[in-house]
């Protein structure tokens, strides 16, 4: 079984400076990659870039900016969290991360998933009610396109592929391609059928409420012939000196995401008080680094995982602050998890 690893992910979020000014997505973009490279020399083990569509996040084209981070980095696993393959080509998909591979020599891996938001659908001349099929049948091409033989496929969403080869080819492929699932019993029995690994995005709750899917997914693989795969959770929080500075930074940036979003889909305001229950008893990671890496090592006990990803922004919190964290979670607090768990 893998060894347990640690990473980083971002959104992009687009932030504020520290006089609470808006800045560009340009500017967060050149962030974001100085960001990765901050983690690189940390000794994070991964780093990942999600993909969105609207004004509140800057990256819509990760593998752009992970190959920048390749460029000046020379050991981080570069990836995504997530490529929503549901609004995207397979072939597209594999072209663009077998050239990451390259550029990266080989630190280059995909995270699929359906994605938290609807905006690539109708960007893409996609139907909605499509949303099931579209992400069944372009899973099961990507699958076929990431063993590099030549592929015959055919589905009902697009033209059929009849012996294609896809280039370029990796040199000592296939990219390592995790499906991030968010609480659905069948997607996770079908990254078990698919033999890819899986990514839990624990958002919200008590991360013990998922062992149930982790054991099924073990269960699934055995009962499928498949090898042993890791597990990851994906979980958002934030680092600071203290505790309490830790939530009194991070709390008005996550009002103002957590509100937005709330508002799109028919949610109750956020408050402080269940800001701090998730902080307590949930999955929201915030505090000085015993604290967080205390709560880290919990999870990964009670999961029995293999990676922890932390995404150590939420909202608009500033760029000078969001490096602090990395330094943190980099220089303290992996170490101290690692310690906890000897």
């Amino acid at each position: 079984m893998t060894p347990l690893q640690f990473g980083l992910d971002t959104f992009g979020d687009v932030s504020v400076d520290l006089d609470g000014t808006r800045l560009p997505a340009a500017q967060v973009i050149r962030n974001t990659v100085e960001q990765g490279v901050l983690a690189d020399s940390l000794g994070v083990d991964a780093f990942g870039i999600g993909e969105h569509h609207r004004d509140d996040f800057s990256v819509s084209s990760p593998e752009i900016l992970l190959a920048a981070i390749a460029a000046r980095t020379e050991r981080i696993t570069l990836g995504t969290a997530v490529t929503v393959l549901s609004s995207d080509d397979p072939v597209r998909v594999f072209e663009r991360f077998s050239t990451l591979h390259a550029v990266s020599n080989g630190r280059a891996e995909i995270t699929i998933g359906r994605g938290s938001f609807t905006e690539s659908f109708p960007l893409f001349g996609y139907d909605l009610h499509d949303y099931e099929v579209l992400f069944e049948e372009k899973i099961d091409l990507l699958a076929a396109l990431l063993t590099e033989q030549p592929v015959t496929w055919q589905g009902t969403i697009r033209a059929p592929l009849e012996n294609v080869d896809v280039y370029p080819k990796t040199e000592g492929g296939p990219i390592r391609t995790w499906v991030g699932v968010g609480g659905s019993p069948e997607s996770v029995v079908r990254a078990a059928r698919y033999g890819f690994p899986l990514a839990l995005a624990i958002i919200g709750g008590d991360p013990a409420r998922f062992a149930p899917y982790v054991d099924l997914y073990h269960r699934a693989l055995a009962q499928l012939g498949r090898d042993e795969l890791p597990v990851a959770v994906h979980s958002p929080g934030f680092l600071a000196d203290t505790d309490e500075e830790a939530r009194d930074i991070a709390w008005p940036h996550y009002e103002v995401m957590a509100n937005r979003i709330g508002k799109e889909r028919g949610w109750p305001p956020a408050t402080r008080d269940s800001f701090e229950l998730e902080v307590a008893h949930g999955s929201q990671y915030v505090g000085a680094p015993e604290t967080v890496a205390q709560r880290i090592a919990e999870t990964v006990r009670t999961l029995g995982i293999q990676r922890f990803d932390f995404k150590y922004a939420s909202g608009t919190v500033p760029h000078e602050h969001l490096m602090h964290a990395i330094e943190l979670y980099g220089g303290v607090v992996i170490p101290r998890v690692r310690e906890l768990l000897d």
